[in-house]
């Protein structure tokens, strides 16, 4: 089954765009926002995937990438919630097994190590900037309180992948040097 036969529809040239229950909004509205700044995140970590190929981690991004399409039919959806508690445990379970091997924290890390590490700091980032344009919607409209926690917890594992990814290369990662 086709679902778009035409990429063009010339509906948004006047700079409005349509949501999934057909009600139209400005493109520069908080909500597009938000839409826009989650697509960013996914095509970030589309890029990480790419750097993850035939690994474990290549699965786990895989299946968040799938979620955060999930998150995008909520926000194209207004009232819809369709990530829950179990999407942000699942999360929380992975974070912890990820964070499990690595050394406690002692300095701020420095983004890099390697070209993977580099692409989750940069997709944590992303998803830092996705989660303040959900919560700067939140102030005007309803939004699903579990996709605010599902950001939070996300950007948490994009950190302590990155740190993982990093020590691949290397037995250190790069911290800030607080001393001029």
């Amino acid at each position: 089954m086709a679902r778009l036969t035409r990429i063009y529809t010339r509906s948004g040239d006047e700079g409005q765009t349509g949501l999934a229950d057909g009600s139209r909004v400005d493109k520069d509205s908080p909500r597009i926002q938000s839409l826009g700044d989650l697509d960013e995140l996914n095509a970030a970590l589309g890029l990480l995937v790419v750097e993850l190929h035939g690994t474990e981690q290549q699965d786990l991004i895989t299946s968040i990438q799938q979620q955060l399409f999930d998150l995008g039919g909520e926000l194209a959806l207004p009232g819809t919630a369709v990530i829950g508690t179990e999407q942000v445990l699942w999360l929380e379970r992975q974070l912890d097994q990820i964070n499990a091997d690595l050394p406690a924290l002692k300095e701020f890390i420095l983004p890099g190590g390697n070209h993977a590490s580099a692409q989750a700091h940069l997709a944590r980032a992303i998803c830092r900037r996705t989660e303040r344009s959900l919560w700067r919607l939140s102030r005007t409209e309803a939004v699903n309180s579990e996709s605010l926690k599902y950001l939070n917890r996300l950007s948490d594992l994009l950190f302590v992948l990155a740190r993982t990814l990093a020590r691949r290369s290397s037995t250190t990662e790069a911290s800030w040097n607080r001393e001029p």
